[in-house]
């Protein structure tokens, strides 16, 4: 599988561009995690988490979908977290696992298509100020709101961070590093 990151669109200057370039760089790091794996392999466990590495795309694939939404739909895009249900935390746990019947390919499809979405969505808004109010959450303050920069930076973030957690998931399987 080969694991280039895109260009930024010819078009796009300035803060857009930047914000795109970052998505992509931290994309294409946790993507390049799975090289080479089986759907097996994207599936193990390889220390006291829970995370693997098809799960982890899982879960950022999700995470990015659910965010992008929120720039366009607002809160009503996301779940109300105060209210979740030990159901809804059992599906979500399924979110960070390989489940039976899904391959890395197919994850790794699905991540594609959201970034593309992303993408579009990060060269196409119209104000990068407009702001929503966050969704209910535990983990959020009351009342506050986010840009939908605030947001693009959240999901850079997010994908950064896990980048990192499956880098060493990773390396604990069979010694591949991103980097070094």
């Amino acid at each position: 599988m080969t694991m280039t990151p895109t260009t930024t669109p010819q078009n796009l200057t300035g803060e857009r561009a930047d914000l795109l370039v970052s998505l992509e760089k931290q994309r294409h790091f946790l993507r390049f995690t799975t090289r080479d794996l089986t759907d097996e392999q994207a599936g193990l466990r390889t220390c006291a988490s829970e995370l693997c590495l098809g799960g982890l795309i899982k879960h950022v694939t999700n995470v990015e979908r659910l965010w992008a939404e929120f720039i366009v739909k607002g809160p009503s895009a996301m779940p109300d977290f105060t209210t979740w249900t030990e159901e809804d935390l059992a599906r979500r746990a399924d979110e960070f696992r390989m489940l039976p019947g899904e391959t890395l390919a197919g994850v790794l499809a699905d991540y594609a298509e959201v970034a593309r979405h992303t993408d579009e969505l990060v060269a196409t808004l119209p104000d990068l100020d407009a702001t929503q109010p966050l969704p209910k959450a535990p983990w959020f303050e009351a009342d506050a709101e986010w840009s939908a920069r605030r947001v693009l930076l959240h999901i850079a973030n997010e994908t950064a961070q896990h980048a990192g957690h499956a880098d060493i998931i990773r390396e604990s399987l069979d010694g591949a590093k991103s980097m070094g």
